[in-house]
């Protein structure tokens, strides 16, 4: 990794939201800056959700180009968690409206797509366009959630984005699992095997 590859003005950065709640989508989004380097980009969870927004606008005014994709509930479920943040991801990079010369992903898994990959532990905190991804996937993905909460208000999903928390678990308890919910994660499963006669 030299410091050229992270001056390239095609590098896309690429990030995921999502994969540890129980519901919802999980959405990726890409980032090309090019020129663009709105102050403060960081790891989106090392951000208040005041700054994140605030971010979110820079970077959707100012980057070179901005993908978003994501696989909903019944795609996690069919696919495993992890497949459906890769295809996520190949949604994200394929709705960039300029096509990057190179692609650097957060973690350890990289997405198929045509372009050259690199994946980059801690890459959130590290690489400029990456920060920028994680940002975008947050932001839409707790717009989703709020919209979720608006729709069906028992979960408490404006609060907890979808987590387990305790107050999470206790209303999937209460009131059992919502078309939100991904049936595949062990703690709605068991929900659903306690309603089943």
């Amino acid at each position: 990794m030299s410091g050229d590859d992270f001056t390239e003005p095609l590098l896309a950065g690429v990030d995921e939201a999502g994969r540890g709640p129980l519901a919802g989508p999980v959405v990726a989004a890409a980032v090309i800056l090019g020129g663009a380097r709105p102050p403060g980009l960081n790891d989106s969870k090392q951000l208040s959700a005041r700054r994140r927004e605030q971010l979110f606008e820079a970077i959707m005014t100012e980057a070179a180009a901005v993908g978003v994709g994501m696989a909903s509930v019944i795609e996690i479920d069919r696919l495993n968690i992890l497949q459906a943040s890769l295809l996520a991801m190949q949604r994200a990079l394929a709705a960039l409206p300029l096509a990057p010369r190179t692609v650097w992903v957060d973690g350890t898994h990289r997405p198929h797509c045509p372009y050259p990959v690199t994946a980059l532990i801690g890459g959130d905190a590290k690489l400029p366009a990456i920060s920028a991804a994680s940002i975008i996937a947050k932001v839409t993905r707790d717009r989703i959630m709020l919209e979720l909460e608006r729709e069906d208000p028992r979960f408490g999903f404006a609060r907890h984005k979808g987590y387990p928390t305790p107050d999470h678990l206790a209303a999937l308890a209460r009131h059992g699992a919502s078309s939100a919910h991904r049936r595949s994660f062990a703690p709605v499963r068991r929900v659903l095997n306690m309603a089943t006669p």
